[in-house]
């Protein structure tokens, strides 16, 4: 396919080009130890405070006429509002010169392309992106061109374990004010579908993982918000009676057999809606030669040990978080599902890092688990993700100011999304864009795969994870710090929501 450059391919909106400079900027070297920009110096408190207004201020009807008498006076206003009056920006305002220098090829990309697959209405895009990462080894060395794994099975253990999670934290917290800001976070979500890389760990290190055709997808697998809601509604109302009863002098013992009963219930519901999880399964299967071959009852965990054969207990999950220091550990309050299982940890490194290191791994056949803001910029049509794609700029005559610290401080990005990157193009040792694997059916992007500009991944990833085995000795060290704690709502614990 013929790559089409353009020397001047078309204004450029001041969004994307502070981007490109607020990048380079968070760029930095492993030994850059982060900022704290941010935060207003001593001496600017006092003189800002003063400058406050004492009076609110309401819209007058002349200001109203001022603002329409601009409006009207260029009449670029007017063919805009003839335009995307009638459709949606993503559409009205896309930019082809991106898809033009960005075709979807790739100097590196994996070798097998394996069946896109689709989590429907549901937020389980975590448990695709983590199964879709480990069977790409499974099907180069058992010679097959499909292979799913089950999602449904995993999901299933995931509610259960968000729930006793739940549970154990209401029992924590129970001298809490049920009013302060922790209790009523812990109960705005209790078993939200989102997760972690390390959740997905804990998970299948706990239950293992079986093929899709023995735990296959039921409506609330696939449309999980009549479940949700159900089992939320139970988990209130468990933590209303746990605290009551703490109240009244119940003691501890009292409050675990309570709540024992609670996940039985729970249990119930999980079963009804979903079935009974296998304990033994048969992967039967015809590889590309058309041979047949069979493994007979063996566990969702001599499955994942014996077939899967990924020890994902020795990853690490880098973040590029710009709001604080680099070369540390980090860790999120009450982020996780399985009681018992080891803490969510990432290290923070910048985003050059990052992207070497994820690079490096595509480049030596291994995909890519990534975390990122996936609702931005992004053309969901054409699979098209670059902060250039829909022109602002040219359509409302205003860019955006914030860079990825200040999105992530005032609630304007945070993860949202994890899918697979399975392919990079270098030019002149550079990254220019990625090809990621989503999990949203074929109907999006180019028969479910997407292209990502390297100034997107800049902007809006904010995780990847890797094999130790993969890192500097220098970055490994980081593992052995103290966790600097964030609180429960900060935006690197979202994508578990």
């Amino acid at each position: 396919m013929t790559v089409v450059r353009f020397n001047n391919p078309a204004p450029d909106s001041s969004y994307a080009s502070h981007f490109l400079t607020t990048a380079a900027a968070d760029s930095t070297s492993t030994s850059n130890k982060g900022t704290n920009d941010n935060k207003p110096d001593e001496q600017s408190l006092e003189p800002a405070m003063e400058k406050h207004p004492k009076a609110t201020q309401d819209i007058t009807l002349s200001q109203l006429d001022s603002y329409k008498d601009d409006f009207d006076a260029d009449i670029k206003n007017k063919l805009a509002t003839l335009t995307i009056s009638r459709e949606s920006y993503s559409n009205a305002l896309e930019n082809r010169y991106v898809f033009l220098q960005h075709p979807p090829v790739f100097s590196h990309k994996l070798a097998i392309d394996a069946p896109i697959t689709n989590q429907k209405s549901s937020g389980r895009c975590w448990i695709f992106a983590g199964l879709n990462m480990l069977r790409q080894k499974m099907m180069k060395e058992y010679n097959v061109e499909e292979l799913e794994l089950s999602q449904p099975y995993l999901f299933f253990y995931d509610k259960l374990e968000k729930s006793n999670w739940f549970l154990e934290n209401i029992l924590k917290t129970l001298d809490e004010d049920l009013d302060g800001r922790v209790v009523q976070y812990l109960l705005k979500d209790p078993i939200g579908d989102g997760g972690q890389w390390d959740m997905f760990v804990a998970l299948i290190e706990k239950y293992g993982i079986v093929p899709k055709d023995a735990y296959p997808e039921t409506f609330h697998t696939s449309s999980s918000g009549q479940m949700d809601t159900l089992v939320t509604s139970k988990l209130r109302e468990y933590a209303k009676v746990l605290r009551n009863a703490h109240r009244d002098g119940k003691h501890e013992g009292d409050l675990r057999k309570l709540k024992r009963g609670m996940l039985e219930e729970i249990h119930r519901v999980m079963v009804i809606s979903l079935g009974h999880p296998p304990e033994k399964v048969t992967w039967a299967f015809y590889d590309k030669d058309k041979k047949f071959r069979e493994f007979r009852d063996i566990t969702p965990l001599e499955f994942y040990k014996d077939h899967v054969k990924q020890d994902c207990t020795q990853t690490v999950s880098l973040i590029h978080d710009p709001r604080n220091a680099y070369m540390k550990k980090y860790t999120v309050q009450y982020l996780g599902n399985v009681v018992g299982a080891e803490d969510v940890h990432y290290i923070n490194l910048p985003v050059d890092d990052i992207k070497r290191y994820a690079a490096e791994v595509i480049k030596s056949g291994r995909p890519v688990w990534f975390g990122c803001d996936v609702g931005k910029f992004l053309s969901r049509g054409k699979g098209m993700m670059d902060p250039e794609v829909i022109d602002y700029k040219t359509a409302f005559n205003f860019g955006f100011g914030s860079d990825k610290a200040e999105r992530l401080q005032y609630g304007e990005s945070l993860m949202t999304h994890a899918m697979v990157l399975t392919g990079v193009h270098i030019e002149d040792d550079k990254t220019v864009r990625w090809r990621i694997e989503n999990s949203w059916g074929e109907d999006y992007g180019n028969k479910g795969y997407l292209t990502m500009t390297d100034r997107w991944f800049d902007q809006f990833v904010y995780q990847i994870v890797l094999d130790k085995a993969d890192l500097s000795s220098e970055v490994l060290a980081v593992l052995d710090q103290d966790a600097v704690v964030l609180p429960p709502w900060d935006p690197m614990g979202s994508l578990a929501k």
